[in-house]
């Protein structure tokens, strides 16, 4: 029997929320004076949520119009709702609404992100969604990611454009948009390097990219999409920092979700950066990256399952 994406969710999440509701164990039947909301604040920050989101939970809670002994389960009800309130504002499918098509989207992140398996789970995705689409293997620095894409492809039965390793990422990118064109292609998917060794050489290499783009198509790239490994927790907010700045980014795909407790990483970017986050990966499988309800995230985060403690 397949499992469910909700199911999905809850094991993907299940170390996140199992960490989060240990950094609180205790705090129920607690007096909320000021020692005690300190703790809470502290245990939400150690739970990777961010100082913003633990700050605000605190602030609720020190509002008053809470018991004096509130049990464990309000205080994680508390927490659900202001996480909620973060993920609210970015949880964003990707719209492929551009005209003239295709829709260009550039996706970057560093090697071992989880990038090439993103782009093919993007491409799976769309295809759901009865969208024609077209791969670019724009990451010419390593042939190991043109052969792996190449793979992908070929396995979800989508059209790629490759050219050799240490080729020209601009001339491949120029050539898939105008097969693209040609053959009516809704979305075209374009890898590229991950090397942010040289923030330089990499800035040079995005900003000729686009202008390419421009040349056929002045609204291209229409995303730029950051793929960004949960694992690495506050390293991933970072790397947004850097790649805000080098590529500018436009949204936000959390892969590697499942088996770490890091997953409030994502609620830390959501408040830090508000780019719309448009999918999570909480599997190795085809179907387990997906646009994310934020109610339904954020309460597995904080612990509760249907209104049900753990």
């Amino acid at each position: 029997m397949s499992t469910s994406w909700h199911d999905k969710l809850l094991g993907g999440f299940r170390r996140t929320s199992d960490r989060l509701v240990g950094n609180l164990a205790g705090l129920g039947g607690a007096r909320l004076d000021e020692e005690t909301l300190d703790t809470v604040e502290e245990a939400l920050i150690a739970s990777d949520l961010g100082p913003a989101t633990a700050a605000k939970v605190r602030d609720r809670l020190a509002e008053g119009t809470f018991e004096r002994n509130m049990e464990e389960l309000g205080i994680r009800l508390v927490v659900a709702e202001e996480v909620e309130k973060v993920l609210r504002d970015v949880a964003k499918p990707i719209g492929i609404d551009a005209f003239p098509r295709p829709q260009v989207i550039l996706v970057i992140g560093v090697n071992g992100s989880g990038k090439t398996t993103t782009i093919a789970k993007l491409a799976h995705l769309f295809l759901e969604q009865d969208y024609a689409v077209m791969l670019a293997a724009g990451d010419t620095f390593r042939a190991a990611a043109i052969g792996q894409l190449k793979t992908w492809a070929e396995r979800i039965g989508v059209p790629i454009v490759t050219g050799p390793e240490g080729g020209d990422a601009a001339g491949i990118v120029w050539d898939a948009v105008k097969q693209a064109t040609a053959i009516g292609t809704d979305v075209l998917i374009v890898d590229t390097a991950g090397r942010l060794q040289n923030k330089r050489e990499l800035m040079d290499e995005l900003a000729k990219i686009r202008r390419v783009l421009g040349r056929l198509n002045p609204a291209a790239p229409h995303d730029v999409l950051l793929v960004l490994d949960a694992t690495t927790g506050q390293n991933a907010l970072s790397q947004i920092e850097v790649f805000k700045e080098v590529a500018g980014v436009t949204g936000l795909v959390m892969t590697k979700l499942d088996g770490t407790a890091r997953g409030g990483v994502l609620v830390a970017a959501a408040e830090r950066y508000g780019l719309p986050i448009h999918a999570i990966g909480v599997g190795e499988q085809m179907d387990d990256l997906r646009p994310f309800d934020a109610r339904e995230v954020s309460r597995i985060i904080a612990g509760i399952d249907g209104g049900k403690q753990r």
